[in-house]
């Protein structure tokens, strides 16, 4: 049965982050009023949400005080309190994605293990208790953290002995260094109903220092039956977890040509920006038809787009300038999407700006116009 929602419906949001701010602005057209619980005071929701909790999701009690009232739990961020969620749930409130898939997904060894138990093709992996355990017998190999890791946070790819001090302490999964061509996302939404749609397959490219994306192009510039395994793997991720919501798979495309399974994400994601400007429904607007039950919008791309993430430049901390921002709104195709944030520091993402064009081939020399235009600095 359909959600009935309108001014009384309480749909409430654990994190308050740019995720949260973009489905807000999603939700506004829908006229579904959205309330957030967010441990920063002025985190980007603050502003917009209908109401506003500074308090700290990973707080059980908190969260179950915030939860009580709502009719509907969704998340912007997976490193939340699943128990207070499976309490609320108990009580009647509805929780969407189902904290047990959050479990899964939060902590990167259940989640590669879950792969393995699945016969879901990634790449070979080990965990141990800290990454100051590994020595050069291990190398080369990528170091993730098990739980807490973010935009490029928590990751270390060690491919000599001198890159072992950048090993850090902590339960740690240690993956085979595979040989990437490209790396791709495919984001998928499920409702209640168990109708699905899939998003057209993009390519990102990540920043080498700060292992974050840096930006992308949609749709991938890949053969049609890599784009095609690609989106066979996302929906078999989706499948096996039985998800409701909207989630995010990360893969890898290797030199050999196989198709791998990088890591999931159970919300809105960085691989999906673009969609707001260049897909026909965008993924903010997908997340809140997908726990709200509703149908689902359709996914066909409008016209080819690129995605650039604006971060803090290195060298800069403190109140956030965008120099070269009026120069950037000169530009044709062009769309920035400023996300709130007062305080600039190296590599905090601060905006994006989409790209349309009416051909991929047009895109990277937008890209790189883009990049040139604008920077993120401080006073």
């Amino acid at each position: 049965m359909k959600p009935v929602y309108g001014k009384n419906f309480k749909l409430g949001i654990l994190g308050g982050g740019q995720l949260g701010r973009m489905l807000i602005q999603e939700a506004a057209s829908l006229d579904i009023q959205i309330h957030v619980l967010d441990p920063t005071h002025d985190a980007p929701c603050a502003e917009l949400a209908n109401s506003f909790t500074c308090g700290e999701f990973r707080d059980y009690d908190t969260v179950m005080k915030f939860g009580t009232d709502k009719d509907l739990i969704t998340i912007e961020i997976e490193d939340v309190n699943t128990q207070a969620l499976k309490d609320l749930q108990a009580q009647g409130v509805k929780v969407c994605p189902d904290p047990a898939h959050l479990e899964i997904i939060k902590d990167k060894g259940i989640q590669k293990q879950f792969y393995a138990d699945h016969n879901i093709a990634t790449s070979d992996f080990r965990l141990i208790e800290s990454g100051t355990e590994l020595t050069a017998d291990d190398l080369p190999c990528v170091l993730k953290a098990r739980t807490g890791g973010y935009d490029g946070k928590g990751v270390a790819v060690l491919r000599s002995a001198d890159d072992l001090a950048k090993a850090f302490d902590g339960p740690c999964v240690v993956e085979d260094l595979v040989d990437i061509e490209k790396e791709l996302s495919v984001i998928i939404a499920r409702n209640e109903q168990g109708e699905t749609k899939a998003f057209p397959v993009v390519e990102l490219v990540f920043d080498p220092v700060a292992n974050l994306v840096d930006y992308l192009f949609a749709p991938a510039n890949i053969a049609d039956d890599v784009a095609a395994s690609a989106e066979k793997l996302a929906m078999q991720v989706a499948d096996a977890l039985e998800f409701r919501g909207i989630i995010a798979i990360e893969m890898f495309l290797t030199t050999s040509g196989e198709v791998l399974v990088n890591e999931a994400a159970p919300r809105t994601h960085n691989s999906g920006h673009h969609s707001i400007e260049g897909n026909i429904c965008s993924q903010f607007e997908q997340h809140l038809r997908s726990v709200l039950n509703l149908p689902l919008g359709s996914t066909e791309t409008l016209r080819p787009a690129a995605m650039v993430n604006l971060v803090g430049a290195e060298g800069y901390t403190g109140p956030v300038i965008y120099d070269g921002f009026d120069d950037l709104l000169r530009m044709e195709g062009v769309y920035p999407h400023i996300y709130g944030k007062s305080t600039t520091k190296p590599f905090r993402k601060m905006g994006h700006v989409t790209i349309l064009a009416n051909e991929v081939a047009e895109l990277p020399a937008k890209v790189a116009q883009v990049k040139e235009t604008i920077r993120v600095i401080s006073k």
